[in-house]
């Protein structure tokens, strides 16, 4: 039916396992035939036993679209449905009761089936196999939610008496078989024997000259390099993807290209996007997949398995911030393809072009998730006790703490004991409540107000600064501008505009403490946790012309601040150990912002996270607290536990992240220690060796830290050992 005479290594291993009942993880490279692991063993299943029922989750809905797609061609098409949110409500019962390949995803899990479970009865009792696509995306807080989600799946399969397997594909992952067993519960056998052929690659690191012109930028634009090679690349018909690291970027290298492209070239070549309706977001995939378009620009939205077709080239528009995400988008370009990396004008992109035996030498990172979290397991114990009445089975499902978080809330009320049993208390469903994904906010409508129709959305949190009043909005190679932000009405309008030019904001992150609610002295530094508000302010932004931009103007705006409520740990650095850094000619607030960066990137070592669900900010003097001070903050409203996991660990926590920058062989230090992929600053400025300096003096290896500490407690040692609370 699809041509495949012969199977690869590691596609029969899975089929083997799966037949001899095993959960299992297929990790082997892009573009090796992962989706046939798991769609063999499904529709063998569903072929020899009428009654046997499968559920896909992915975690995109464009996956599960490709996904959808791929089946049909089985000529499945009336056994495989897709259940997500944009399902209408009138086509629900019947996906629940006639499909007998259901294509889902975490969300719409958590929050529309297993709450629903009495009208799912039939189908988990026949469950069979549950697939988890791209497993390692499922990481830091969202994979910890995950979890927890899967473990709800898992009782609810035996209260309907079912004992489904898991049939897991992700990328390469450090020890993921550890991974996999913490995220789905249960032992998963790894196939990484990948028995796919690939050809020789080739991997091409470009950095855009130095200009030096005056007023002008330090180097020619990564954009317009980007775009150079893009046309290229098409214009000798290879197939091609293009990925950036932000939407606007990526309506602007599309615009670069397309501009200089020959006639029925230009037609050819699309941007692709979160934001864009569905519809315009299937063609771009279904003229894409047929060979329509020869290239497409694209944000991360198009980085996991979407079936794009047979591509031959990947260009990188800036460092993505990991390895592993670097080789998932240079794999995109399939067995034999040739990936650039088009270099930004960022310290850390730098970096890589004055060392690239860091991209090439270095494991990809590990994914971290921690589904005993308190506050996530908080929120999943109350929609289990929804779901069903708690009898103490459970424990061992959800792991050591759950039998104190269930406890905790029995205490407050929100779960009743009623005999042996415990049943939630409250109405509606909790699920309803609980938000698995670090949410954007409420969505901005965007609409062209000539022609009064509906171009894309934005998420609140990204509106101030993609389309606020005065902004230019690219839109699939239209210029718009807006004309007016209605933050009540969440409606951005736009006109059709000259496209002379785009908009860069500029923002302000500032943090204000409340009250402190531990506290106590690590030397002659005083370390505190307690409630802030992480504000940040969209002040103005600057116009610049296309192709050559240069600034052409600079406006303020007028818009609301955005407040992210949480918990942070933070520093106070005495002033005396600020003069001391000045006197050795070293640079405070490159001291204090490397510092920063390296304790964010340790403290998931102690904190169970990622780095990329914590925050941070340096201040050489904070407002409120009137000396140097450094913040590291969980990047969730209310908090994570991260920072106080921190604060509980602190000294080991900076002692290890001293040795971290004290050990890297680089002068100005690299992406495993002051450099971080998500800097708003661009890594600017970063001082390695005034953090080295700054560190040793707060664990008092510093001789002048010593004898500072001793003359304040009395003490010849300084009074060490610890947080003092």
């Amino acid at each position: 039916m699809q041509g495949i005479e012969e199977l690869y290594t590691h596609q029969a291993q899975a089929l083997d396992a799966a037949r001899n009942g095993e959960s299992i993880l297929v990790t082997t490279r892009t573009a090796s035939g992962k989706s046939l692991c798991y769609n063999l063993p499904v529709l063998e299943q569903v072929l020899a036993d009428g009654d046997a029922r499968a559920l896909y989750l992915f975690p995109s809905k464009a996956l599960a679209q490709d996904q959808l797609d791929r089946l049909r061609a089985f000529d499945l098409a009336p056994a495989v449905d897709l259940y997500d949110g944009d399902t209408p409500a009138a086509a629900r019962p019947r996906v629940r009761d006639r499909a007998r390949i259901v294509l889902s995803n975490p969300d719409m899990l958590h929050v529309g089936i297993l709450p629903q479970h009495l009208r799912w009865g039939a189908f988990f009792r026949r469950l069979r196999y549950v697939v988890l696509d791209d497993l390692h995306v499922n990481r830091g807080v969202f994979g910890s939610h995950v979890a927890n989600v899967l473990r709800r799946l898992s009782r609810m399969c035996r209260f309907h008496g079912s004992d489904p397997r898991f049939l897991c594909t992700s990328a390469t992952l450090p020890d993921a078989g550890a991974f996999a067993t913490t995220l789905i519960g249960e032992p998963a056998r790894v196939i990484d024997d990948d028995g796919a052929p690939q050809g020789p690659r080739r991997f091409v690191l470009w950095n855009p000259p130095l200009r030096g012109g005056r007023g002008e930028a330090p180097r020619r634009s990564a954009y317009r390099d980007a775009a150079w090679l893009l046309r290229r690349v098409v214009e000798a018909e290879v197939k091609t993807i293009a990925f950036t690291k932000a939407r606007k970027i990526t309506e602007l290298v599309h615009r670069y290209a397309i501009a200089a492209l020959p006639p029925g070239f230009a037609e050819r070549v699309s941007p692709y996007r979160a934001g864009y309706l569905v519809e315009d977001r299937r063609r771009i995939e279904r003229r894409l997949l047929t060979g329509e378009l020869l290239a497409v620009v694209s944000t991360s939205a198009l980085e996991l398995g979407i079936d794009v077709g047979g591509l031959d080239a990947a260009i990188l528009v800036g460092y993505p911030g990991t390895v592993a995400s670097t080789w998932q988008r240079a794999g995109r370009a399939g067995r034999a393809g040739q990936s650039a990396v088009v270099a930004l004008d960022d310290a850390l992109d730098q970096f890589l072009m004055r060392h690239p035996s860091y991209l090439f030498d270095r494991p990809v990172e590990a994914a971290v998730i921690d589904p005993g979290n308190p506050h996530v397991l908080s929120a999943h114990a109350s929609c289990t006790a929804a779901e069903l009445p708690l009898t103490g089975a459970e424990d061992g499902l959800f792991g050591p703490t759950w039998r104190g978080v269930v406890d905790q809330l029995t205490a407050s009320g929100a779960i009743v004991a009623q005999g042996a049993r415990r049943r939630w208390r409250g109405r509606p469903y909790p699920a309803k409540a609980v938000s698995i994904r670090s949410a954007g906010g409420a969505k901005f409508r965007i609409v062209d107000k000539e022609r009064q129709r509906l171009l894309g959305t934005v998420e609140e949190a990204r509106a101030y600064e993609e389309v606020h009043p005065g902004a230019g909005y690219l839109h699939q190679g239209d210029a718009f501008e807006v004309r007016r932000l209605d933050v009540a009405d969440r409606t951005a309008w736009v006109r059709r505009a000259g496209a002379d030019g785009y908009m860069e904001t500029r923002s302000l992150t500032d943090v204000t403490s409340g009250h402190v609610a531990i506290e106590g002295a690590l030397g002659t530094t005083m370390a505190r946790l307690g409630p802030v508000d992480v504000t940040t302010q969209v002040l103005e932004y600057a116009r610049k012309q296309l192709f050559s931009e240069q600034v052409l103007g600079v406006e303020p705006l007028d818009l609301p601040r955005q407040t992210l409520r949480t918990t942070p740990v933070w520093l106070e650095i005495p002033p005396v150990a600020a003069d001391r850094l000045r006197d050795r000619g070293q640079d405070l607030a490159g001291a204090i912002h490397a510092a920063e960066h390296a304790a964010i990137g340790l403290l998931p070592l102690y904190a169970m996270c990622d780095r990329w669900d914590l925050g941070g900010v340096s201040y050489p003097i904070h407002p409120k607290t009137a000396t140097p001070t450094i913040f590291v903050y969980d990047g969730y409203p209310g908090g994570a536990g991260f920072a106080r996991r921190g604060y509980g660990v602190l000294e080991t926590w900076l002692a290890a992240t001293l040795d971290a920058i004290a050990a890297c062989s680089y002068a100005d230090g690299c992406p495993s220690c002051v450099q971080s992929p998500k800097c708003g600053n661009c890594n600017q400025p970063l001082d390695k060796a005034g953090a080295i300096a700054l560190l040793r003096m707060i664990l008092g290896h510093d001789a002048f830290a010593i004898a500072l500490d001793a003359r304040r407690t009395g003490r010849p040692d300084g009074g060490r050992g610890g947080v003092r609370r």
